[in-house]
């Protein structure tokens, strides 16, 4: 299983929250999908349409050079690789579709992961959230089989930042290319804390207690990060093995460093395809399927339905506001931090001070936003922002 090297989502666990929070008032469910693997064989994969096997060069901007790149890749492609190719950008493209706007797939074809030769970057505001890979990095009999199909992994990041609707979209695309889904995670998220009564060490209590048992068996256990001093813990339940496992974690320490105390709690259950068959309505109803993996579960979901739902603007206000915090967050650091040191380059520089600013990327957290929002709100940034020295985040 490949992972990206760096997840977008620890860049900013406010913006998560968010998303989440908007996506449980969208579809009247706590169960998130947080990542989906499928395989399609390719007699039934998608055919590329027109213009991927004739790409025009005729485009404006950026989507002229993006374009110019594809013909490029495409012209390059050794001939008995290029059907399994086109078929495989194509069922990116469509799997940009189904997961809407800002998602694209990179020009260019990189090296694959999971035994893949080759993979198609599914990507969101220059960053890998997902992958097609295609033709196989070996001839032995099982890699010359799986040179035969093409697969798709949508990382978390990119389930998380998808528009409304999308899980259904993509088991449609699943669905219309008879494709087997191998890997789906369901999340629960609590973000104020587990359930009145329990904590990290109650989830342990009630393992032990046998409230967890799965068809009258006690699944192994496994506990990571300071148990000691009560950060950073994992509870795991069940394996990969098995294909099925459910990690109760402190997201809030992931996301935002143990120092922050952050109450956010999430149970993860995470479903593949070894030894057991993953149907698509598992991405359609989400809840149903994490309620049906051990009473426990289901318990854990009725204690979330029974929390007061938490009101969420709406999706383009939310947009507006999460690109505004990060603006107002690194001009308050700018002030509170680096206003010395630029002010005495500025000072002391003259005409150089130019050279220092010319040509430097965007800090990470800002990469995900375009030049029009970023010009917008840091326009507006200065009258919203007062250097307030010692100042800790919040977590509302």
């Amino acid at each position: 299983m490949t992972r990206p090297t760096i997840s977008p989502l620890v860049l900013d666990g406010d913006q998560v929250k968010l998303r989440l929070l908007a996506e449980r008032t969208e579809s009247k469910t706590h169960v998130h999908v947080d990542w989906v693997r499928f395989t399609a064989i390719l007699r039934n994969a998608p055919i590329a349409r027109a213009e991927v096997l004739f790409p025009r060069t005729d485009s404006i901007w950026d989507e002229a050079t993006r374009q110019a790149d594809l013909v490029k890749t495409l012209r390059d492609i050794p001939d008995p690789d290029f059907s399994p190719s086109v078929q495989a950008y194509e069922l990116a493209l469509q799997a940009c579709d189904a997961l809407g706007d800002g998602f694209t797939v990179k020009s260019e074809i990189l090296k694959g992961h999971d035994f893949y030769k080759s993979r198609w970057s599914i990507e969101r505001n220059g960053c890998e959230v997902g992958w097609v890979g295609f033709l196989s990095s070996g001839d032995s009999p099982r890699q010359q089989a799986q040179a035969q199909t093409i697969h798709c992994n949508l990382y978390g990041s990119a389930c998380t930042f998808a528009n409304h609707g999308w899980n259904h979209r993509v088991a449609d695309l699943i669905e219309s290319y008879d494709a087997k889904l191998t890997r789906a995670d369901l999340a629960l998220d609590f973000f104020d804390g587990l359930p009145s009564g329990l904590d990290m060490e109650g989830i342990r209590a009630d393992y032990m207690a046998g409230l967890m048992d799965s068809g009258g068996k006690r699944l192994k256990c496994n506990l990571v990060g300071d148990w000691c001093n009560g950060a950073e813990r994992s509870f795991y339940i069940g394996s990969k093995e098995a294909g099925k496992q459910t990690n109760i974690y402190e997201k809030g320490d992931q996301l935002y460093g143990a120092d922050a105390n952050s109450p956010w709690v999430r149970i993860e259950l995470r479903y593949g395809n070894k030894l057991r068959f993953l149907t698509v309505d598992m991405l359609r109803r989400p809840a149903d399927f994490f309620a049906g993996a051990s009473d426990w579960h289901a318990s854990m979901v009725r204690h979330a339905e029974a929390v007061t739902p938490e009101p969420v603007k709406t999706a383009s206000t939310l947009a507006v506001q999460t690109v505004r915090a990060e603006v107002a967050r690194n001009i308050r650091w700018a002030m509170n931090t680096a206003a010395p040191t630029i002010a005495a380059a500025f000072r002391y520089l003259g005409d150089e001070f130019l050279q220092l600013c010319t040509n430097q990327k965007l800090p990470g957290r800002l990469q995900r936003f375009s030049p029009a929002e970023l010009q917008k709100e840091f326009s507006k940034a200065l009258s919203i922002v007062s250097p307030v020295e010692g100042q800790s985040p919040t977590f509302a």
